[in-house]
């Protein structure tokens, strides 16, 4: 291709354009045009803009708490004057860059800290005296040098060599920064478009600590959660995620084309079924982490692909789910964040046992007024269009019993709760209710007006299930598109002998969002699902 503005051959255009020009053009912002312009000087000086490698000895809170810790070791205070590390070699993007002519204070930044750097050009080597003109904020550089404590009493290191790691040619939306009086430093984003940082996470990551901090805990409670199974003879498993059929819930899905098989596939929904063929197979004790997709609207609590902790246990019914459930979120919570009490939009909750039980029949009653099973489906249209659903003409029977319960009892349980015993047309992989058969023997967990987890007695009578696939196949036949299909081969696995199995599945992301006070599942997904950007 021919640039049409300089003539030159290029492998392809950029909004018509070749990248020399592109970065160079007017429409570019003109910090942008600049560290370009930057770049082609570096270039010119040999300065390679892009390193290959760099042999880092310390983190940055490693360097500083090697030097304070060399301090402290000091007997007298003109001793810890004089305080000096041997060089270190360390890595980090510029925060901060005060240029003093001759010399440079920078702050440099890496996942988890912040440390100072004093570069004087007659102290550093001639690339380096050069290159400390050509730095802009948010570049990567990788210093060597002591550590020592200015004047000032800041911790600092004091540059002998530098090496440009990586050059940005677009400026990071830093914000200002502020330092209270106990020295604490506070950034206030640059970036406030919520959407725009949920699309650009790696921007939002690097000038936000908070938004890493966030995905720190996210890990640690992914950990806490794999070590507190381990240690319960739990074996973490893998079960495909591209499935022929799809089941385990009710919802719909994304569907793929398999070329060299000729077949639609589906992205899972839940991993459930193959869980439970698990257990026929005698692995008693099985979970599994990983992501499930559902083709459904997005809001605060709900991602198209969302993750998933479900785990099954032989010989168990709900009531043992319950005590499990409960252990292990607070267990969780009180090691990874230090506190099983938090406060989420602007609800307080305490997550430690015991949580109340709610019967889900006589919420729905005392909310409704109506009885759940005797109550026909005029009566609970009429009641749910009453609520503001003006679809409910639309709705299934189940769809209307979810519905109202969700919009006019789950938005008020507030202290973790456990809602047991849904009608059994609700709960189509769910044992029967012991003495009930009206109802299923299932719970769900509800804190700060979500659902937290659900779980089962689950249902491991092969013609019960069959029966109960048929009925769901109907209403599919009828329209509703959530309704399950008739999984012949996981009737088949029940047919070799399910032992009595407690299941539960857990959505990981709204636990992080309860135990990080986030109000959105995009503040804790790292690249959420969003439409389209405009103009791509």
């Amino acid at each position: 291709m021919t640039c049409p503005q300089c003539g030159n051959e290029t492998a392809g255009l950029r909004d018509g354009l070749c990248l020399p020009c592109w970065y160079a053009s007017e429409d570019r912002p003109k910090p942008m045009r600049d560290r370009f312009a930057k770049l082609a000087q570096l270039r010119e000086a040999g300065v390679e803009p892009f390193a290959y490698s760099f042999d880092r000895t310390d983190t940055l809170d490693a360097a500083l708490e090697k030097f304070e810790a060399l301090e402290a070791a000091a007997d007298e205070p003109a001793d810890k004057e004089s305080v000096e590390l041997d060089a270190v070699r360390i890595a980090g993007r510029i925060l901060s860059y005060r240029d003093l002519g001759g010399s440079a204070f920078a702050h440099l930044g890496d996942r988890d800290g912040r440390l100072q750097v004093h570069l004087k050009k007659n102290l550093v080597e001639e690339e380096g005296a050069a290159l400390m003109e050509l730095l802009d904020l948010g570049d990567w550089i990788g210093v060597e040098g002591p550590i020592f404590r200015t004047r000032r009493g800041e911790v600092t290191v004091r540059v002998e060599s530098v090496k440009l790691l990586s050059k940005t040619l677009r400026p990071l939306p830093f914000g200002k920064e502020e330092v209270g009086e106990d020295g604490e430093r506070v950034v206030h984003s640059g970036f406030a478009d919520t959407e725009a940082r949920s699309r650009q996470r790696y921007a939002d990551l690097a000038v936000n600590p908070d938004v890493r901090e966030t995905f720190r805990v996210r890990s640690r409670v992914t950990s806490a959660i794999r070590r507190w199974l381990d240690d319960r003879d739990f074996l973490e498993v893998e079960t495909p995620v591209l499935q022929p059929l799809y089941g385990g819930a009710l919802a719909r899905p994304f569907s793929t084309h398999h070329h060299t098989l000729d077949q639609t596939m589906y992205l899972r929904i839940a991993d459930e079924l193959y869980l439970k063929r698990l257990i026929v197979g005698n692995l008693d004790r099985v979970y599994e982490i990983g992501h499930d997709f559902r083709n459904e609207g997005i809001d605060r609590t709900h991602n198209p692909e969302f993750t998933m902790l479900e785990l099954y246990y032989a010989f168990a019914d709900y009531e043992a789910v319950m005590e499990l459930t409960e252990n292990m979120v607070s267990d969780v919570a009180l090691e990874v964040m230090g506190t099983t009490k938090f406060e989420w939009d602007g609800k307080h909750v305490d997550l430690a046992p015991p949580w109340k039980r709610v019967r889900w029949a006589d919420a729905f009653e005392e909310a409704t007024g109506l009885d759940p099973i005797a109550a026909d489906d005029s009566a609970l249209k009429a009641r749910a269009q009453a609520t503001g659903r003006e679809d409910a003409d639309t709705l299934s029977r189940v769809q209307l019993l979810d519905s109202l319960f969700s919009d006019l009892v789950e938005d008020q349980i507030i202290d973790p709760a456990f809602v047991y015993d849904h009608p059994i047309e609700m709960s189509p992989l769910a044992k029967p209710k012991r003495g009930n058969p009206a109802f299923a023997e299932r719970f769900e967990a509800v804190v700060c007006g979500f659902e937290l987890v659900n779980a089962f007695s689950e249902l491991n009578d092969p013609i019960d299930q069959w029966t109960r696939f048929a009925e769901q196949q109907l209403l599919r036949d009828a329209g509703d598109q959530d309704a399950m299909n008739i999984d012949e081969d996981y009737v088949r696995a029940l047919e070799y002998g399910l032992p009595p199995t407690g299941g539960f599945g857990m959505g990981m992301d709204r636990l992080v969002m309860l135990l990080t006070g986030k109000t959105s599942i995009r503040d804790v997904v790292l690249f959420p699902m969003l439409r389209p950007e405009e103009g791509a």
